[in-house]
């Protein structure tokens, strides 16, 4: 089937900025993913021209025309423009001189050279469905890869060698699966194959740009089938290792499930649960999506053969977050991040006790304060993680988690249960006690904060009591003195 691109869609600022630069004497079209989205039916937040003035050139087309201006690219001969559209949407665009860039083997830096033409600009790029233009402002298409076939086919090519391209910028390996998760498509033989064989010279990209393409994968439409691409190439071997260690090889009697196709699976049915945006958890969530890949990490680290034949996981899920958090610091993610998604993984087996014997008011406290805000997204974790073919089994499991939210709700409606404090704070404590700022306040705070948690709120009476009746079993508490007794003999 023949597709063709729908040029309604493009923001007449397209054509304005076109034409700005056919006066001024030089060529400018708009490239890569614009153009591919156009195809798609979809609008691209940013806008990418290519041309063949010179940085300076641009800056002087476009500075009188745009908002404002920013030239952190220049080096790459990339200047950025912000410009208001007629319904005073901010665009941000981008308009790069003809190049071509390729990476030393050793470098972490592309080496940047100016092209010549449209036609040797898009023999850099990554993959055909991204290597198209529409010269502006005549919207004439180019397209000499067959990108348009490859996006009515649904398949990532690359417009040279695949062995070049990953030579030039090895990142464009991680595109492939990024590209795979976001537009469902499968990427070509040849192109796997060169993933296979080139792997290792992932090493040399930057921690911070393997991370952003991972998230957008994650964040992706079909995020199972990036993670498989990465794991199936060995790419994921070098940059989220503990992913294909969950491929454990099954014993002979099948003891236990297949732990990397659970995690796939779960990670899958936690994007399906994510809300709208007015909703809990607004998908694309990347911190649920990223805490269902990695939940079952630390199985491979604690599984145990029991005597009775039985295979054993026990605390997968301390290992699991603590191997997380080791991984995402190595990716660079940011420290919330990194807490967010290793606590999600901590969390995940707590509800297992709920379902095997039920809780009292007080654990379902606790459960609630260890999630904190995390809450929502826990709720979704743990349902996602019931992967079992047992429709009894599964349903019990869902019937268990109904009457775990339904207890969070009537207890929300009694207690503020989304901040949990001490019925008496640090202040309060202090002036009962008679005492100055210290570790002794910071003990007796955490006492009544357990009471809170296994007694619920507590008048003030109530309280107090029970603050004097744990003091009073302190080292540090002195007896005061009796009504008429001299206070010196009470000293003596």
């Amino acid at each position: 089937m023949e597709m063709v691109p729908d040029t309604s869609n493009l923001d007449p600022i397209v054509l304005e900025l076109g034409q700005l630069f056919a006066d001024a004497g030089y060529e400018l079209s708009l490239v890569g993913g614009p153009v591919r989205d156009l195809y798609l039916g979809r609008i691209s937040p940013d806008l990418d021209f290519t041309t063949n003035a010179t940085p300076d050139e641009i800056l002087s087309v476009g500075k009188k025309w745009a908002d404002s201006h920013w030239e952190m690219g220049r080096a790459f001969g990339t200047i950025g423009f912000r410009k208001r559209n007629h319904n005073l949407d901010v665009l941000l665009i981008e308009v790069t001189t003809y190049r071509a860039e390729a990476y030393d083997p050793e470098s972490r830096k592309p080496e940047v050279a100016f092209g010549a033409s449209l036609e040797d600009d898009l023999q850099r790029r990554d993959f055909s469905v991204n290597a198209m233009a529409l010269r502006l402002p005549s919207l004439e298409l180019v397209d000499p890869y067959g990108g348009a076939v490859d996006l009515a086919a649904g398949l990532l090519r690359t417009p040279g060698t695949p062995q070049q391209s990953f030579s030039d910028d090895p990142l464009r390996m991680m595109r492939a699966a990024r590209f795979a998760s976001q537009l469902g498509f499968d990427v070509h033989p040849d192109v796997r194959a060169a993933m296979t064989d080139m792997a290792e010279r992932i090493s040399i990209i930057s921690a911070e740009r393997v991370r952003d393409e991972l998230v957008k994968l994650i964040c992706g439409a079909h995020p199972r089938a990036g993670i498989d691409i990465l794991v199936e190439t060995g790419l994921a071997e070098l940059v989220l290792p503990e992913v294909p260690a969950l491929q454990l090889e099954t014993d002979e009697h099948h003891r236990h499930k297949d732990v990397y196709q659970h995690s796939l699976q779960v990670l899958e049915q936690a994007a399906q649960l994510e809300s709208g945006p007015d909703g809990p958890v607004p998908g694309p969530d990347f911190v649920l999506r990223f805490a269902a890949l990695m939940h079952d990490v630390g199985k491979p680290k604690t599984r145990r053969f029991e005597p009775g034949g039985a295979v054993s996981f026990r605390h997968h899920d301390l290992a699991g977050a603590k191997l997380t958090a080791k991984r995402m610091k190595a990716l660079r993610f940011d420290n919330d991040s990194i807490k967010a998604v290793s606590r999600l993984v901590e969390l995940h087996m707590r509800f297992y006790g709920y379902g095997e014997a039920g809780w009292s008011d007080s654990a379902v406290r606790r459960y609630v304060t260890d999630a904190g805000p995390l809450l929502e997204r826990l709720h979704l974790l743990t349902r996602s993680d019931v992967t079992t073919r047992n429709q009894r089994k599964a349903d019990r499991l869902s019937f268990a988690y109904d009457d775990l939210e339904a207890r969070i709700a009537s207890l929300a409606e009694r207690e503020e249960l989304d901040s949990i404090r001490p019925d008496l704070d640090g202040q309060a404590i202090m002036a009962m006690l008679n005492l100055s700022p210290g570790p002794v306040v910071g003990r007796a705070y955490k006492y009544m904060l357990e009471q809170r948690m296994e007694q619920g709120p507590l008048d003030a009476a109530a309280a107090e009591a029970a603050l004097r009746q744990w003091w009073s079993q302190q080292p540090e508490s002195v007896p005061a003195p009796e009504a008429g007794e001299d206070a010196a003999v009470q000293e003596y």
